[in-house]
């Protein structure tokens, strides 16, 4: 592989009457920012299959229930995952599989903990609407005890 890359030689084709060092200089600088055009063509974040896999940097997968794909989602665009979700429709219920590069293992590693410890937090959290019922509960009490103090107010002065 080193000896590829060592290999590799640019060729540059120009029609001048006469050329200078200036005219050298002013090719490779268009040269270099040729290139540094095209290695920021790849996109970011989430993207098709055939994208990611054309980036050539290896793919791992993993398996994903559908309920919590708007969250994993979050979670890959915090850590910058690039990452594909892929529908497998041939079971039942159908299986969702994230792909993503396989040089972004740690990173993935550490979403996934992130992701997995805010989902077991939310399973364990009370929902609104208990919480609501519970301060209702409470403002009933509140408006019970309210009334009989007025009463008691009331009927002791007349």
């Amino acid at each position: 592989m080193e000896e590829e890359v060592n290999q590799k030689v640019v060729s540059l084709c120009v029609r001048s009457a006469r050329f200078t060092g200036a005219e050298l200089a002013k090719l490779l600088k268009m040269f270099l920012e040729a290139q540094k055009q095209k290695s920021n063509q790849y996109a970011k974040g989430k993207q098709s299959l055939k994208e990611l896999t054309g980036q050539n940097a290896g793919v791992t997968s993993i398996e994903i229930s559908d309920k919590n794909i708007k969250t994993f989602e979050r979670v890959a665009r915090k850590y910058g995952i690039d990452f594909a979700l892929k529908k497998d429709k041939n079971c039942k219920p159908p299986k969702y599989y994230v792909f993503f590069k396989g040089r972004d293992m740690d990173a993935m590693a550490m979403a996934f903990k992130e992701y997995v410890a805010s989902s077991n937090h939310k399973r364990k959290a009370p929902g609104i609407k208990k919480m609501l019922e519970h301060f209702k509960v409470k403002s009933q009490e509140h408006s019970r005890q309210n009334e009989k103090t007025k009463t008691r107010e009331r009927g002791g002065s007349l």
